[in-house]
């Protein structure tokens, strides 16, 4: 039987690699819910809270209600390894503007395998976009294969990069083994509708207790290149720094 309905907002977490419009996507929500979801922003950055100036400067929600986290660290440290600075973000948010109905959290920019702790949110959107590369879906990692839901991004830019936006996106549901996968423009207004119905069909399902949190699984080895030749190395848990 289902379990009792949650006390707290639904989480939702969107994640993806940098410049596919996460932030975009997120002020896309905002602004087609705003009018009948009480709504709450968490924005992660390592040393800047540009994507909440963003998002604030987009007037899309009340700008108290868009909260900054400054990981200090790789962006899926503060979503993965150690979630405590978003979840008492997330607590704060909802304490000072309860009741909310969903807090979404954006992860700094990451590569493919970048995915959130089960235990910070209650569901993911993975985003990749177009310019990115058609082949891209193809290549799997955690998030494009078990994300809740996986959207394929500025597909009004595909006839300018040489992308066929329906191979893409049947590329992206064979990896995902025919999981929702949403092509999104946030000119095309029946994929913002889709995207509209997709949140508010979550968080049915989880105000009914009927809504698990998948844990998309462990990260695989990644390596960012940084300024002056240091390089950062992760294997999901353990850290290590080389020059």
């Amino acid at each position: 039987m289902p379990s009792s309905a949650p006390a707290r907002a639904l989480r939702l977490g969107v994640a993806g690699p940098v410049g596919t419009g996460k932030s975009s996507l997120i002020a896309t929500v905002c602004r087609a819910l705003a009018g009948e979801l009480r709504l709450g922003v968490i924005t992660n950055d390592i040393y800047t809270d540009e994507d909440a100036r963003f998002l604030r400067s987009a007037g899309v929600l009340d700008p108290e209600r868009i909260r900054a986290v400054e990981t200090g660290a790789c962006p899926h440290t503060a979503i993965r390894d150690d979630i405590t600075a978003n979840l008492l973000a997330a607590e704060d948010l909802e304490s000072d503007f309860a009741p909310l109905d969903v807090v979404i959290i954006e992860s700094g920019g990451d590569n493919l395998t970048a995915t959130f702790s089960p235990a910070l949110v209650d569901a993911q959107i993975f985003v990749l976009d177009v310019a990115g590369g058609g082949d891209v879906a193809r290549k799997g990692g955690p998030g494009i294969a078990r994300a809740d839901l996986l959207v394929v991004n500025k597909t009004d830019l595909a006839p300018y990069v040489g992308v066929d936006v329906a191979q893409m996106v049947a590329d992206a549901t064979s990896a995902r083994e025919g999981g929702p996968v949403l092509a999104l423009s946030r000119t095309d207004e029946a994929s913002v509708a889709q995207l509209k119905a997709w949140v508010r069909a979550v968080l049915a399902s989880y105000r009914a207790g009927e809504h698990t949190a998948i844990d998309p699984g462990p990260m695989a080895p990644h390596f960012h290149a940084e300024e002056g030749g240091y390089t950062h190395s992760h294997d999901g848990s353990a850290h290590t720094h080389t020059h």
